[in-house]
Parts: structure tokens; C-alpha cells; sequence
């Protein structure tokens, strides 16, 4: 049976020195600590995050919407650049882009992803003959570069709350409860090769998705997570209310079985009744920072989610920059801006950098539907950093995880094994450059579709 042996690792327990992983078919079997073996696979072991929320084809236009329109531009006028991008991605762009992406994310600390995948026709809206051809694309992506995948086909009926008509940028994503369905099984048949995959399902929003089409979902697939865009922006909000006269986490909370079956995305726009409701519920909150503050949505309420004890996981989402400890600093850094202090997501005599990471890695972990960490049971994904990187001088236990989140970042990375794999060696994933130039001739033409 295979052996990894680490200097020191981030168990469940605790950082612990002398660490041997015993792993077989890419599952942890047994860790031991205090073991007396050469640290040939890495001197300082974290456990691999999950990015929880990702479009992946997005990472082909990050850079390309930083541009100033004639108006005030926000997330709407953001989605318009989208549509037009989208007008020219083929069958076989999504599974080059998808690949670049999945690679950056285990280059720089993510080992899972959830990917909420929309993209589901051809650039007219006409249905490809396999209704999972591009879920294919995803799963071969993931099969290429190592990552862990939760696929999550996404529900995408209606243009706006009420049933309002899709728009033309819309086509590409659309399904009724019949077609839906037939992606479901074909998106099964698309990842069954795929060692510790999951399948679970996304309507993707209330303004997508009628109260009776999410209840017939919840009817028809009864195991998997459930992920959901919810109140991201405040428009989205004030049109729920004029829809439902509730906001859009009170409508859930309110009308479905929200549970730790559930993934909601953003949550951005919460009073404190619904920040109180969302963490007694147990669903996960899927925070992405990044994009989050990319697209001006606004800040989450996480220092008082945290406190009545929500639990939150971190996503990459349109993967305009991806990385794992960034996700991490940009949401206590927005909470530092938006509450005046600092350390605001820890405790007392706490490292921020280990509350931080160990929340991320259970909430990742069950937006998944898997079992994630330095464990039996889980599979084997571990990100090892450089020990003679000038930002871990002198430091231990927490404060290389605060330096690796604080400052040093994803350059600390050295070693990211999957399912047992070293695929990243010296930061640098082992396909880089086959990937990186299937990515670039792609680019290359859809970038003047922007």
C-alpha cells in the first residue's frame, strides 16, 4: 500500500510531526504521526481546499470586462460581456477552458471544485444530440488534471422572478422538468468513469426557477447537494420582494426544506433575522470573495454568520483570479474594511489564518457531498508548501498558515498531490504546458468576440 510521508501535516486534531498517509485507489486508509521516515514528499502538509462554486468557462473572459461602460457598471452589464462571449464557445473550448482552470486551481490549492454548470446547448440554443456533451467536456477536464469534481447541472428556466421570457443570452443555459431530467441521467453516465466523483444539482435561482419547479426538483433528486444563486445583488433582492414580498434567504428559509443538504451561493444581501435562520439551518454558505468584490455585489455579514455559528465554504466562481489563500484573506480583509478591525473572523488568541482554513475545509467538504481533510475516508489531496521560502523563516504550526494566507500566498506552494498523485511538483502542474497551449489558441479567437 502506498506511503506519503510529510516533516508536519494539518490533521483534524491538529498539526502533528512525522506524518505517515497510508492510501490506496486515491482514499486515505490510515495516518499515523510520529514516524521516523525521510519527509521526501514534503515537509509541511495542508490539507487541499475546495473551490465550492465555479464556472469554469468564465476563466476564458477574466480580464476582458474590466472596462468602463457610458453608464454605472455592475453585475448586469458584467453578465451582458458574458452572453456575447458565450455566443462563440464550441463543445471542445469548454474542455480546454475547463482544463486551464481545474489546473490553476490545484496549482494554487484547491483540489476539489464544484462546478455549477449551465452551459448546457449549442451558441443558437438548439440541444446537442447528448444532452451531457459539454458535462463531458468537464468531467474529461477533471479526468486530465486530477481534481476532484462535483458536477452540478444547473436548472435554467426563466429569465426573471414570475416567469418572466428568457432573454437571447439566456438560450444556451435553458431546460423544462422533462429536458432536465435527461441531463441529469446523461450527466450521471458522463462522470461514472470518474474516480470520487458527485453528482448533485443547482436551480439556479429563484428568478430562474418557479416555486413549483424547485419543489418538483427537491421530489426528483433526493440525494446530492443542492446549490443555489441567492441574493448576490440588490436588485435581486428588491425584485423578490416585489415578486414575493420577502427577500430572496427568506423566501427559502421560509418555503423550502433548507438544510446541509443545501449550498447557497453568495447570500450577500442578509438582514440579521436571515443571517440568524441561514446558520441555524445548517446549510453552508458558498462565499467567492474574489469575484464578489470584482463585480461590486457587496460584503457578507460573516463575522455575525460565524458567530451564530454558520458554516461557509470558498468558491472561485467566474475565476477572474484563482487562489485558494487569496479567497481566504479577501473575506476577512472584507470584513477588517467593513467592521473597522482586525482578526476579525477569529477568536480571541486565535490564528485567523487556521479559522479561516478550517472552516473553508468543512464547509468545502460538505457543499461537496464528501468527506475532505487528513483522514481516513478522504481522498488523498494535500498541498505542500516550500519550507525554505523566506516568508515561513522561523515560523510553526498556525503562523505558517497565517503567513501562507497573509502573505506569501499560492508563490508558497511547492507540491499539490491528488487522489494520491503528485500532480504538482515545485508549483507547477505536470500537463502545464500542453494544457496552457491547447488554452491559448482557444483565447486567441474568442477574445474578439468581447
Amino acid at each position: 500500500m502506498p506511503v506519503l510521508h510529510f516533516g508536519q501535516a494539518l490533521l483534524p486534531e491538529g498539526w502533528a510531526k512525522g506524518v505517515a498517509i497510508h492510501h490506496e485507489a486515491g482514499l486515505i486508509t490510515r495516518v499515523e504521526t510520529s514516524v521516523e521516515a525521510i519527509s521526501s514528499d514534503g515537509a509541511i502538509a495542508l490539507p487541499g481546499l475546495a473551490s465550492l462554486h465555479s464556472h469554469s468557462f468564465q476563466r476564458g473572459m477574466a480580464g476582458l470586462a474590466e472596462r468602463r461602460g457610458q453608464s454605472d457598471d455592475s453585475f448586469w452589464t458584467w453578465r451582458e460581456v458574458m452572453y456575447r462571449f458565450l455566443g462563440a464557445i464550441t463543445a471542445e473550448d469548454v474542455e480546454a477552458i475547463a482544463a486551464f482552470a481545474f489546473m490553476e486551481m490545484l496549482e494554487r490549492g484547491f483540489t476539489a471544485v464544484g462546478e455549477f454548470h449551465y452551459l448546457h446547448h449549442q451558441p443558437d440554443g438548439t440541444p446537442h444530440a447528448n444532452p451531457a456533451e459539454h458535462a463531458e467536456r468537464i468531467a474529461s477536464a477533471s479526468a486530465e488534471t486530477g481534481i476532484a469534481l462535483t458536477l452540478l447541472p444547473v436548472f435554467y428556466a426563466h429569465g426573471g422572478f414570475g416567469r418572466q421570457a428568457p432573454n437571447a443570452g439566456q438560450r444556451r443555459f435553458l431546460s423544462d422538468l422533462d429536458s432536465f431530467a435527461a441531463l441529469m441521467e446523461a450527466s450521471q453516465r458522463a462522470i461514472a468513469g470518474l474516480p470520487h466523483s458527485v453528482l448533485g444539482f443547482a436551480p439556479h435561482s429563484l428568478r430562474a426557477a418557479t416555486p413549483e419547479e424547485l419543489t418538483a426538483l427537491l421530489a426528483a433528486y433526493t440525494t446530492g447537494p443542492v446549490h443555489i444563486h441567492v441574493a448576490e445583488q440588490m436588485k435581486e433582492v428588491q425584485d423578490c420582494l416585489g415578486w414575493s414580498g420577502q427577500r430572496p434567504v427568506e423566501w427559502l428559509l421560509a418555503h423550502q426544506p433548507v438544510n446541509e443538504r443545501w449550498c447557497l451561493i453568495h447570500a450577500t444581501h442578509l438582514t440579521p433575522e436571515e443571517t440568524l435562520g441561514l446558520a441555524k439551518s445548517g446549510a453552508v454558505a458558498g462565499l467567492c470573495p474574489i469575484t464578489e468584490a470584482n463585480l461590486g455585489d457587496g460584503v457578507f455579514p460573516g463575522t455575525d454568520f460565524l458567530a451564530a455559528g454558520g458554516r461557509f465554504g470558498v468558491g472561485t466562481d467566474s475565476n477572474v483570479e484563482i487562489t485558494a489563500p487569496g479567497e481566504l484573506r479577501m473575506l476577512e480583509y472584507s470584513q477588517r474594511l467593513t467592521r473597522r478591525v482586525r482578526n476579525a473572523m477569529s477568536l480571541p488568541g486565535v490564528s485567523t489564518g487556521r479559522t479561516l482554513h478550517d472552516h473553508a475545509l468543512a464547509g468545502g467538504a460538505q457543499a461537496m457531498g464528501r468527506p475532505m481533510g487528513i483522514a481516513a475516508g478522504a481522498r488523498a489531496d494535500f498541498v505542500t508548501l516550500h519550507t525554505d521560502a523566506p516568508d515561513l523563516a522561523g515560523r510553526d504550526g498556525d503562523y505558517q498558515l497565517d503567513s501562507y494566507i497573509f502573505t506569501g500566498g499560492h508563490a508558497l506552494i511547492d507540491r499539490v498531490y491528488a487522489g494520491g498523485k503528485r500532480v504538482v511538483d515545485k508549483g507547477r502542474h505536470h500537463r502545464h504546458e500542453a494544457i496552457a497551449t491547447a488554452y491559448r489558441q482557444v483565447i486567441h479567437r474568442l477574445a474578439s468576440t468581447i
